[in-house]
């Protein structure tokens, strides 16, 4: 079952790259904006990226750095801890983001032709159900880590 989840996140990742990079972002940057964007205030911290996004905090590093480079995020210290960082989207972000959404909708699509609407509809539902799963699992271990 773990083989075939991880053939199923490694076939997705390469079937979106060249769309994402078509779009000059990354799965993980345009997954970022739309972090900022569902946020409160359009802004996170560094480490609450890292963890919603599922990478390392050297990783989102890079990526906040190249998003900051390209206009579409900005870096600031919080008012009230001078140790915290606060990102927050830009309108060229905003813009970046919304750009992109109806452009992956095709390439879903093509994505999932193998799947009828009623499968479709069952994967959603247990992906989502798996990522419950997983929360609940994970307190246990962290709890006791």
């Amino acid at each position: 079952m773990v083989r075939l989840i991880r053939i199923s996140v490694f076939g997705l990742g390469n079937f979106f790259e060249p769309v994402f990079r078509a779009l000059r972002l990354t799965e993980n940057s345009f997954h970022v904006l739309c972090l900022l964007i569902a946020s409160e205030h359009g802004r996170a911290s560094p480490s609450e990226l890292s963890e919603l996004v599922g990478t390392s905090r050297a990783n989102m590093t890079r990526i906040l750095d190249s998003l900051v480079n390209d206009g579409l995020a900005s870096r600031a210290i919080e008012a009230h801890d001078a140790r915290r960082h606060v990102i927050r989207i830009t309108a060229a972000g905003r813009r970046a983001a919304t750009e992109a959404v109806p452009k992956l909708t095709e390439p879903l699509k093509r994505a999932f032709s193998g799947l009828s609407p009623d499968e479709l509809a069952m994967l959603d539902q247990l992906l989502r159900k798996t990522i419950v799963s997983f929360d609940k699992g994970a307190l246990p271990l962290r709890a006791a880590a």
